[in-house]
């Protein structure tokens, strides 16, 4: 270890390169950095597996998966053009998307230019080009018909809560609210994987991109299984501009979750909203929530459900920790439910 250089632990390292720390254990564990070692044992990231290392961030931000990066470290590109293609096509609907942006500012400043005022809400508008999806609605039982609104809707909002306190509820309500959306409940899991293996057989296009979307996941830790599939078929199907997912961890192990949230987190800001019921830490891990994402808490003692912001000290942000457990605490409390009152 050459004394004279900086080096980061875990920590350091993974919030300088905007991942999260069982993100640079899976690149160890793959054999794409070696951290040094301290007298101690502790690892240790220098200057060369930094650069390393944000040459594997880099990759996995223009989509490509673990296996394919390690390939085109060893000099392989294969795989490289399609993700810069891919790329390059992003950035040039954002382009066509500023330069509408910039041609309603030119239009509100000729409007000004002759003494006539925005109209109601154009400014809001113009502030918030991407905040296409907006939803209210009076909120259900178990609550009391309290008014309910969200805006800006981002392409990944967590809803969670305790036993009875509602969040299934407000999800449904979601997908019947929202245009275009539909909720994919727990029913999924109980043919099996038959209903959806039949969609499979009978969509090719839609089959192939599932099996690139298993392996992807297999090379992050992903176990496939009924549960999994059936979820890829609900999540890459063409069909709804917004999902609601009941428990979207059910019936996946650890590492798959892990790996799921991952892959949900790489479509980016461009991504078809998702709404994702979990009480799962390995889905909601409150250190990793990023920019395009939101949570939502409905509280246990029944008051509306409200935005947490993800870090420590914000209004709500104990509550939704006491919310979330391991998925092996969760394997254990399986088919707990909690009591509900008869209603008429």
């Amino acid at each position: 270890m050459n004394p004279s250089a900086r080096f980061l632990n875990p920590s350091e390292a993974a919030k300088q390169l905007g991942v999260s720390a069982k993100a640079l254990r899976l690149y160890e564990q793959r054999g794409l950095v070696a951290p040094a070692r301290t007298a101690a044992g502790w690892r240790a990231y220098g200057p060369g597996e930094m650069a390393r290392a944000a040459e594997i961030v880099a990759l996995r931000a223009l989509g490509l998966s673990l296996a394919q990066a390690a390939r085109v470290l060893k000099g392989d590109p294969a795989g490289l053009e399609a993700a810069l293609a891919a790329h390059q096509a992003a950035l040039e609907g954002q382009l066509r998307q500023l330069a509408g942006t910039v041609e309603r500012v030119r239009s509100l400043r000729a409007d000004l230019a002759h003494g006539q005022a925005p109209a109601a809400g154009e400014l809001a508008r113009l502030l918030e080009p991407t905040a296409e999806f907006r939803v209210a609605f009076d909120l259900p039982w178990p609550w009391g018909g309290e008014p309910f609104a969200l805006r800006g809707i981002r392409p990944l909002t967590y809803i969670t809560g305790p036993l009875g306190s509602g969040k299934t509820r407000l999800a449904q309500r979601l997908a019947e609210t929202l245009p275009d959306s539909a909720f994919l409940g727990l029913d999924r899991l109980t043919d099996n994987g038959a209903a959806a293996r039949a969609r499979l057989d009978a969509d090719p296009a839609l089959k192939s991109r599932v099996d690139q979307s298993l392996v992807w996941l297999a090379e992050d830790g992903a176990a496939a299984s009924d549960a999994l599939v059936a979820l890829l078929v609900a999540l890459e199907a063409e069909g709804p501009a917004v999902l609601v997912i009941d428990m979207v961890e059910q019936g996946l192990d650890h590492a798959t979750q892990e790996a799921l949230i991952a892959h949900l987190r790489r479509r980016g800001p461009s991504g078809r909203p998702l709404f994702l019921l979990t009480r799962s830490c390995a889905i909601l891990d409150l250190t990793a929530v990023g920019a395009h994402e939101a949570v939502i808490l409905c509280p246990a003692n029944h008051s509306s459900p409200t935005l947490v912001a993800p870090y420590p000290g914000a209004p709500g942000y104990e509550a939704v920790s006491t919310c979330l457990a391991s998925p092996e605490v969760r394997a254990r409390t399986k088919g707990v439910i909690a009591w509900r009152p008869q209603v008429a």
